[in-house]
């Protein structure tokens, strides 16, 4: 049975560290790691057993695998930490790994992998094959409740009061570059679909206040020589973190899932 550290203590990280517990993911949870030390704690006294609260670097040693749960920032001290240890990573703060091509070039010299889940969004794949062919437009439109944009840097900086606002309204609109630059904590989803479509200069995104939402919803369009793809998703928030859609939660326990059957030894999964 592989061994799975998780750095970050939030709604994510919780849940992989209880769906390990519950045998939903196959694999010992080696240990827990948090920029606050003590909600790493809170959070491994509500397991059974608890797991070692531990540095980052002991961390990377007791585990086959680093789960990243925490942040954008943190995701330049875990992927290189797992890189020099020979580890595997999962990444879900997705837009850490923007421009970072070389630690892909490293990870797969040394044979290692840097797992990625879909997140809050679906079709990625559909996304990753159109690029074989020619793509005309990737648009991506958020529909967020407005206090979850409260403190956008986009928000702050052009001085709108999202709270006032009584119907839906377009708050921003440009490239996927410049949505992950103004709106940092929803970074994951253009980032998501930048990598696996045309990129940042050329996935546009379009951020939506809508007083009437109670739900983060994604819609994305595609367009190009295979035809037209469309998702939307509406992601129930998590009742812990409004930031974080119950999806994500869900997408990052069931690749672990997945990743965890597949190193397991054949006999042990046919038995």
């Amino acid at each position: 049975m592989i061994s799975i550290g998780i750095v970050g203590c939030g709604a994510i990280g919780s849940g992989l560290a209880g769906a390990i517990q519950e045998g939903r993911i196959r694999a010992r949870l080696a240990g827990l790691a948090n920029r606050t030390r003590s909600r790493a704690e809170a959070l491994a006294r509500s397991l059974t057993p608890p797991p070692p609260v531990l540095s980052l670097e002991d961390l990377v040693s007791a585990s086959d695998l680093v789960a990243e749960a925490a942040s954008v920032a943190a995701v330049a001290e875990i992927v290189p930490a797992c890189l020099e240890a020979g580890k595997d990573a999962f990444v879900i703060s997705v837009g850490g790994l923007l421009g970072r091509e070389d630690w892909y070039r490293q990870a797969e010299a040394r044979g290692i992998r840097i797992v990625v889940p879909s997140g809050a969004i679906a079709g990625l794949d559909g996304i990753r094959a159109a690029t074989v062919g020619r793509v005309d437009s990737v648009i991506l439109i958020t529909r967020r409740p407005p206090h979850a944009l409260i403190d956008a840097p986009y928000v702050v900086e052009h001085g709108i009061d999202v709270n006032r606002l009584t119907e839906e309204t377009v708050i921003f609109e440009g490239s996927a570059r410049e949505a992950c630059r103004w709106f940092p904590r929803h970074v994951n989803v253009p980032a998501a679909l930048s990598l696996a479509g045309v990129g940042l200069e050329k996935t546009w995104v379009r951020v939506v206040a809508a007083p009437d939402c109670s739900f983060n919803e994604h819609r994305i369009e595609v367009r190009g020589q295979f035809g037209r793809l469309l998702v939307e998703i509406e992601n129930t928030p998590s009742s812990t973190n409004a930031r974080t859609g119950l999806l994500s939660i869900f997408s990052s326990i069931q690749t672990l899932a997945d990743y965890a059957q597949a190193r397991e030894p054949s006999t042990s999964r046919t038995t």
